[in-house]
């Protein structure tokens, strides 16, 4: 079975999902930072350095911010490292990691949904790709990102239960 670097009394499934939650985002970096390369996985490549910074910085956020994830198993999660200027050691209040945690989830649901309605409608102007190929690739990259939203939220419950459940047990 395999081993899952978290705090002892993180539930297993908790931590699986914390994990899982870079790796959704993964393959869509990948295809942003293809695409700038200058490989033909789009209808139109990149026309300008800046959009290409846009590109590869929404990457590095989008990857960047479900890296935090992991904070919801991991000790720095809990209390804040001391090499963070002024905040260095003090515990991390349940609230100030699990709201942030939900308002990322519930703005994730939102965008997926308005993607689905957007596609769903054809709203759309013109196309992304110009093959099938093309486009079952951007499937392909894209589909693990339904995932992102429901396990911030599995995620960010569990760490709120566990965080708080010594506050409410009886004495």
């Amino acid at each position: 079975m395999m081993k899952v670097n978290a705090l002892p009394d993180v539930p297993r499934w908790a931590a699986l999902a914390a994990y899982a939650v870079p790796l959704v985002t993964l393959p869509s970096g990948l295809w942003r930072i293809v695409l700038v390369a200058g490989l033909p996985v789009a209808a139109e490549p990149v026309a300008s350095s800046g959009e290409a910074l846009y590109i590869l910085s929404l990457t590095v956020v989008s990857e960047a911010l479900a890296l935090l994830t992991l904070g919801l198993v991991q000790p720095w999660g809990e209390t804040v490292p001391r090499w963070i200027p002024l905040l260095g050691g003090r515990r991390v209040r349940p609230l100030a990691a699990v709201v942030p945690a939900l308002l990322g989830a519930a703005a994730l649901f939102a965008l997926c949904g308005w993607v689905g309605y957007v596609q769903g409608t054809n709203l759309s102007t013109g196309s992304i790709t110009d093959t099938p190929a093309q486009q079952a690739l951007l499937v392909l990259c894209y589909l693990p990102l339904l995932a992102w939203a429901p396990l911030v939220a599995t995620s960010a419950i569990a760490y709120y239960r566990r965080r708080t459940a010594s506050a409410r047990a009886p004495r």
